[in-house]
C-alpha cells in the first residue's frame, strides 16, 4: 500500500503525467507513458529503465478507470 499523499505528488519521471495506484500487482500505473513502477516495501521505484510496459488490456483497464472518476 502507498500513502495517498504521496500519489498526490508523485508523477512519472519520463512524461511528469500523474500515477494510478495499482493495489493487486502493487505497482504505480501511468497511462501516458504505459509504464508501470513497483512498489518495494511502500516504496516507489521511479526509475523508468526500472519499469515495465502495461500489457494491452492493463492500458484498458487504465483507461476505463480514469473515464470512470475517482
Amino acid at each position: 500500500m502507498i500513502d495517498t499523499r504521496l500519489l498526490d505528488i508523485l508523477v512519472c519521471p519520463v512524461t511528469k503525467a500523474s500515477l494510478t495506484y495499482n493495489r493487486e500487482t502493487d505497482e504505480l500505473w501511468c497511462g501516458a507513458s504505459g509504464l508501470a513502477y513497483a512498489v518495494k516495501d511502500g516504496i516507489p521505484v521511479m526509475l523508468s529503465d526500472e519499469a515495465r510496459e502495461l500489457t494491452p488490456a492493463e492500458r484498458e483497464s487504465l483507461r476505463r478507470r480514469s473515464e470512470s472518476g475517482p
